[in-house]
């Protein structure tokens, strides 16, 4: 690796940066709006709201086996070019399904969706990355995740909202012009820079060990944590008495948990890239228990609802910035493995908690949860036990990382 400092100057790269986090919030967004249309498309489309639910189901399983070939294919293409390009698509099947006649085409504009947003994840944390200094990138992954944390209690119920006041068309519609302004942004700002030079396309630490840990880590930690997240509407009703009135207030207060999470962990991952994953899962864990434990009580229910919002925003971005330090065959293709295998956690876990709540209820989600986080949190600390310190780029010095001394296996 060559490149030690940022492509852009600052200032371009933090516009950059907010677009691209725009994008995953729009991306997020449109992925999960016809969960909260359902009642709105079923009628319009003359399906059963299960048809409608599976546009949900297809869509993840699109990204979940499309994310390595889709690297693979786009390896030599511009970052610039490919980015842009997501946007655009996204915005052209986004507006088809706004404009379909039918439900066929509906589901084929979300495949194609689903294959843009597969590719984005491949890219855009490598190329986000890149265009800060390596000693700054874990403060960029998680900025970068902020619109992860959105999309779900801020892009879906704004969606819904707007589909309920004019009609659900104009919400894909909307998410179609936002994505079209992104795409030009990302176009004209971002640096051409070749796919394989310098940058964060190649791991200063590379080791195939480290990285199959990590893989394990991801799909524990998301399996864990997803049937909480799956389920944690009827967890509120169910256990702790809340109605459906009050939903929408207590999960903006878990999104908005989420992105203090995400703030909080930007200023010490840089530094202390293992340590803030064992931390943020560690307090996963207690949230999840705490819950389990202490959910019947409103009260307790929103404490550690706030707090599971906390933790699990550090996750995401931390394993982002894992993957830049450890990934052995080059940054875009362990970002296409992670994002394949973090896809499976979100499903593995969104199965395994209706599997609890159908044979013993909803309250056993999060204990089991838990138990799923902590094996996540013993496996990643067996991988920092067994294997010489890895520490990060800013105890080893960005020139030392970066340069042909430091980039070595450990």
């Amino acid at each position: 690796m060559t490149s030690s400092g940022p492509t852009v100057d600052t200032r371009r790269a933090t516009v950059v940066l907010l677009a691209l986090a725009s994008s995953t919030f729009l991306f997020v967004t449109v992925e999960q709006l016809p969960a909260g249309l359902l009642t709105l498309m079923a009628p319009d489309l003359d399906r059963t709201t299960a048809a409608i639910g599976l546009l949900v189901t297809v869509y993840a399983l699109v990204v979940l086996f499309s994310s390595v070939p889709l690297a693979h294919v786009t390896r030599n293409l511009q970052r610039r070019w490919v980015l842009a390009g997501c946007a655009g698509v996204a915005a052209l099947a986004t507006l088809w399904a706004a404009l379909t006649p039918s439900y066929e085409q509906l589901m084929a504009a979300r495949v194609v969706t689903a294959l843009a947003q597969a590719l984005f994840w491949v890219a855009v944390v490598p190329a986000t990355a890149g265009l800060f200094p390596p000693g700054v990138r874990g403060k960029a992954m998680a900025r970068l995740a902020i619109g992860n944390s959105l999309g779900p209690v801020l892009g879906v119920p704004a969606g819904t909202w707007l589909g309920e006041a004019t009609s659900w068309r104009w919400s894909f519609a909307a998410v179609a012009l936002l994505s079209t302004v992104i795409m030009v942004i990302v176009a004209v700002l971002f640096p051409s820079v070749p796919a394989r030079s310098g940058g964060a396309n190649e791991a200063p630490f590379a080791s195939m060990r480290r990285f199959v840990s990590l893989m394990v880590v991801t799909v524990l930690a998301v399996t864990g944590a997803f049937g909480v997240i799956t389920f944690v509407t009827q967890y509120l009703i169910d256990v702790a008495g809340f109605s459906q009135s009050d939903l929408p207030g207590l999960l903006l207060l878990q999104g908005g948990a989420g992105v203090v999470g995400a703030l909080v962990v930007g200023r010490f991952l840089d530094r202390r890239p293992i340590g803030a994953f064992l931390v943020g899962a560690a307090v996963l864990v207690v949230a999840m228990v705490g819950l389990w434990a202490f959910g019947s009580s409103p009260v307790a229910a929103v404490a550690f609802l706030a707090l599971f919002g906390f933790s699990f925003s550090t996750v995401p971005p931390v394993l982002a910035h894992r993957v830049l330090l450890v990934s052995p065959r080059g940054t875009n293709m362990g970002q296409a493995i992670s994002s394949s295998l973090f896809n499976l956690g979100i499903a593995g876990g969104s199965a395994l908690g209706a599997l609890l709540v159908s044979l013993v209820g909803v309250q056993a989600v999060p204990l089991v949860g838990a138990a799923i986080v902590l094996l996540a949190l013993l496996v990643a600390l067996w991988e920092e036990r067994t294997n010489p310190p890895l520490g990060s780029l800013v105890e080893h010095g960005v020139g030392e990382a970066l340069g042909a001394d430091g980039g070595g296996s450990r």
